[in-house]
């Protein structure tokens, strides 16, 4: 691939990335490192139901009724899966192509399937190693061994090894950057020096929070490389892989690896550009690997670190990253050292009987489940971006171990008073994808839940601190503060490898109190950290917004920082305050400049000139064609028609904009954008249920609109 395609498709994967967040708008007590005893109220509702033994004929005959499905078929490229079992191989098969084009079948043995974040669990492997010899301690601050660093903790409180290794940092989210996936295979960038050029702020108490966090992964395979003395692909290859006669594995793409990787597929099953990873070795996701390879380790881990005559790990380690060492609730549970919980299921929850680790890079999928209790490991990857994954944990849990599937019968509590819900009540936002945003409120006497994906639910109580969805029966728990107030809450669907942090009550302005008809958009922004939270502050709700606020606080609220180009797109940018945010959102293909050439950036912006920015971000999911019955009444510039309808049949409009008669809406789209419509547009992005009005207003396209 060119650089120009590089740049075009960095800048798709950051407009897709934009738009599915707006179509999505994922302290105490303390999670403390100590691993989670079982509950109590945790046991199954009855006896267990028995499931088909795990042989070779039975695993055999699930692998080909699952890839015979049309559901599997149609999101299928090629994938491998592998089970053992009581240290043997039960079934190894590779399933459909590793290249389409060449007709070229996926071999367990001989294909290779970029981990992504399965190389999580491979590097807490050699963490733990360091850890039995003595050279690392997991309560000690990660700076004893990479040596001080620049950041900010203002609590007084090292993040320690074991936070880097239970996603407990409190660092502020620093994911993988768009142009850290390239097409430079001659570039070589250190993990060191990528860590220091990047290393985040500590901006929640370390061992407090639960985020997934990609950065301190990366930060532990430093500590790896300056604890061993070996840089960090070197250890991996002569402790970890060379004892388990892994010969297929490695962090460079380069040689066989390289040769027999599979190629990726996109969601529609086109293939992507063969492309590499800064840093050049990525501890955090980098592995590459057969699924041979991978039976190799979960054989060795399950048989206590032990592979033939060489171990590496000993049973006790194993044990101990075995053991969970956080939850919101016993049902819930986060991480272990290496490991994640496995996937929400309905009334059931997370066992905590099960480890897993899942990954994901462009093209590339990976779910790796162990059932230690049973000495079972399972692994599936796939070279086309889909959910296979997601329909597989299930089904084979409920044919082979239906028990850790069952519903879980919960002892006796004492159900919340409608007044001691309001607990509570707030706005969520995820502490990975701030834009990621629930919106949790009592309504006649019930406690409700409310997000762009799913819209409103209500949560049933069932246990301290946990609710039952009433759509799929899966759990939502809430941390609380020393006050009585919920600090965290960890739910199912927007993002389960994080928890959303609630921000304090929005107070409104002196301009703008709590009765004033636009008091809820303003309080949800102060609330999220976009407006100050000063109610003597004016905010001065009918003014207009520049075009460079707009996009500003659009992309803001979007999770996007500015663009870090030094050539910007309008000569009227240079200088601006907000000339990144702006250069960002050109890139992205939000806007597109005037006639004469300049963004004018202080100009105030006009209600369709707005609606046209989103709709350029929203038209390729949402297409036009959905909203030609939309009705409009006043004057609405011709260029601007589509978008102006997309924005009326999405509600992105404050309370002042309702149907006439007719059903029509005047969304006055010469007019200029106020302030306070701008704060309902941003709150109807991270409140209305996007996709279910799109789906309602196909349905209606579909049968006439009848």
């Amino acid at each position: 691939m060119k650089l120009s395609m590089l740049r075009h498709r960095s800048a798709f994967w950051t407009r897709t990335v934009l738009a599915a967040t707006l179509v999505l708008s994922l302290t105490a007590p303390a999670v403390h490192a100590a691993a989670v005893p079982p509950a109590s109220s945790a046991a199954p509702a009855a006896a267990a139901t028995t499931g088909k033994p795990l042989t070779a004929e039975n695993a055999g005959a699930f692998l080909k009724q699952f890839f015979s499905s049309d559901e599997v078929k149609a999101q299928l490229a090629g994938a491998v899966v592998v089970v053992v079992k009581d240290g043997k191989t039960i079934v190894e098969e590779g399933f459909g192509y590793a290249d389409k084009a060449a007709k070229s079948k996926v071999d367990p043995d001989k294909t290779v399937f970029r981990m992504a974040s399965v190389s999580k669990t491979f590097t807490a492997t050699a963490a733990m190693q360091l850890v039995e010899q003595g050279k690392l301690d997991l309560k000690a601050d990660f700076q004893t061994y990479t040596g001080k660093m620049a950041f900010d903790n203002p609590f007084g409180v090292p993040v320690t090894i074991e936070n880097l290794l239970t996603h407990t940092t409190g660092f502020r989210i620093q994911d993988p950057l768009p142009e850290d996936i390239n097409q430079d295979f001659t570039t070589k960038v250190s993990i060191e020096d990528y860590v220091v050029k990047h290393m985040p702020p500590v901006v929640r108490e370390p061992g407090t929070s639960y985020m997934y966090d990609n950065f301190a992964s990366l930060l532990l395979g430093l500590v790896v490389e300056k604890a061993s003395g070996m840089p960090y692909e070197e250890y991996m290859e002569k402790h970890v892989f060379a004892p388990l006669k892994m010969d297929s594995s490695g962090f460079l793409l380069e040689g066989k690896l390289k040769d027999n990787l599979a190629t990726a597929y996109d969601p529609a099953g086109k293939e992507v550009d063969l492309y590499t990873v800064t840093p050049t070795v990525m501890p955090h996701g980098g592995m590459l690997s057969t699924g041979d390879d991978v039976g190799r380790f979960m054989t060795a881990f399950l048989n206590g670190g032990e592979a033939g005559n060489n171990h590496i790990l000993k049973a006790d380690t194993v044990q101990s990253m075995e053991e969970y060492r956080s939850a919101i609730h016993p049902l819930l549970p986060n991480t272990t050292y290496g490991f994640e919980a496995p996937f929400q299921l309905p009334g059931s929850g997370s066992s905590s009987k099960i480890i897993t680790k899942a990954g994901d890079l462009i093209g590339f999928s990976s779910y790796m489940f162990l059932i230690p209790e049973q000495k079972t490991g399972v692994f599936i990857a796939y070279n086309q971006t889909s959910t296979l994954r997601e329909l597989f944990y299930p089904a084979f849990l409920q044919t082979f171990f239906p028990q850790y599937a069952a519903p879980v019968k919960l002892d006796t509590f004492k159900p919340m008073s409608a007044e001691a819900l309001k607990a509570f009540t707030g706005y969520y936002a995820d502490l990975r994808l701030k834009s990621l945003v629930s919106t949790v409120s009592v309504q006649n006497g019930a406690l409700m839940i409310n997000d762009a994906l799913l819209g409103s639910r209500k949560l049933i109580q069932v246990d301290d601190n946990l609710f039952k969805d009433e759509l799929t029966g899966k759990f939502t728990g809430f941390a609380m503060k020393a006050d009585g107030q919920s600090a965290y809450l960890k739910e199912p669907y927007l993002n389960p490898f994080s928890y959303s942090q609630k921000g304090p009550e929005g107070v409104g302005y002196a301009d703008v109190p709590a009765s004033h008809p636009y008091a809820a958009p303003v309080q949800m922004l102060q609330s999220l950290g976009y407006l100050p939270n000063d109610a003597a502050l004016s905010f001065q709700p009918e003014a207009g917004i520049t075009r460079a606020e707009y996009v500003r606080l659009m992309l803001q609220s979007s999770g996007l920082k500015g663009s870090t180009t030094g050539k910007m797109a309008f000569p009227d940018l240079q200088g601006h305050p907000d000339a990144a945010y702006i250069q960002q959102a050109v890139e992205i293909g939000m806007i597109k400049g005037t006639a004469s050439g300049e963004f004018q950036p202080d100009r105030v912006i006009s209600r369709q000139e707005a609606a046209v920015m989103v709709w350029r971000l929203l038209s390729a999911q949402y297409p036009d064609k959905l909203f030609q019955k939309v009705k409009l009444s006043g004057t609405t510039d011709k260029w601007a028609v589509p978008a102006v309808k997309m924005s009326v049949a999405l509600g992105l409009y404050g309370p002042d904009f309702k149907p006439d008669a007719k059903g029509a809406v005047d969304y006055k789209s010469r007019s200029a954008l106020s302030k306070k419509e701008n704060a309902a547009i941003l709150y109807a992005l991270f409140t209305n249920p996007l996709n279910q009005i799109v789906a309602k207003l196909s349905a209606q396209a579909g049968d006439g609109g009848k």
